[in-house]
């Protein structure tokens, strides 16, 4: 067994755990491997261990990896980093979904940009649910006008929210956070029926966020290993 096929069945473990403990089934729960500055080969080790769910935080980075990894068509590449307008067009043409729309010229770009031969993009929402000045996402309160405006738009699906809280080493202020954001999901569910998906929760806070609902935790370093910054990396 390699080492990121023995992490990735630790990490299936403890979603499965954490689910248990709330009474839910593990199978509500995406794993979503983050595999950004970590080379093909080592997303191929995680291929081979059964994993098809990939997360990307840099856009060229990401496309690169797309390109390589073509021959398993059944893989699943989500866009999870900040994004810049000068960047949309390559996440709407090469990933399956985009965590981090916060404003409605960032959903219009990839709208246009999605190509008529692929599937509508999976949208979901950012939310800066600590209301940090450091973080992208919205507020709550301009949540209800940018999901009507991203729900009218024919090349995206608005699939729910994604949130990065603060961290907190606590598990009770964890789990007081990831709930106000599962509230705002069930929220939006009552108006958009495609709404399925609280893209909540990494290592450090992955439990809080399972017990409060979320259905995908990000998981980096605890599936790859460390990273190395000093690897060079473009946006």
């Amino acid at each position: 067994m390699t080492s990121i096929e023995h992490n990735l069945q630790q990490v299936r473990e403890r979603i499965a755990a954490a689910a248990a403990r709330c009474g839910r089934a593990p199978e509500e729960i995406t794993l979503l491997a983050v595999s950004k500055t970590k080379p093909a080969s080592a997303v191929a080790e995680a291929i081979n261990a059964g994993q098809r769910a990939f997360g990307e935080n840099y856009v060229q980075e990401g496309v690169e990896k797309v390109a390589e990894l073509a021959a398993h068509p059944d893989l699943q590449w989500h866009f999870i980093g900040p994004l810049q307008s000068n960047k949309s067009r390559l996440v709407a043409e090469n990933f399956a979904w985009c965590h981090t729309v916060d404003r409605q010229r960032i959903a219009q770009r990839l709208n246009d940009q999605r190509p008529a031969s692929l599937p509508p993009l999976n949208v979901l929402i950012q939310v800066n649910i600590s209301d940090e000045n450091s973080k992208s996402g919205i507020m709550l309160e301009a949540l209800p006008e940018l999901a009507q405006h991203i729900a009218a738009l024919p090349h995206l699906r608005l699939r729910g929210l994604m949130a990065i809280p603060a961290p907190e080493t606590e598990y009770a202020r964890q789990l007081a956070v990831c709930e106000k954001m599962a509230a705002a999901f069930h929220a939006l569910q009552q108006d958009y029926p495609d709404v399925d998906t609280l893209s909540l929760g990494m290592s450090d806070d992955m439990d809080a966020a399972i017990a409060a609902g979320s259905t995908m935790v990000r998981i980096g370093t605890a599936v790859f290993g460390a990273r190395d910054y000093a690897r060079p990396s473009q946006q």
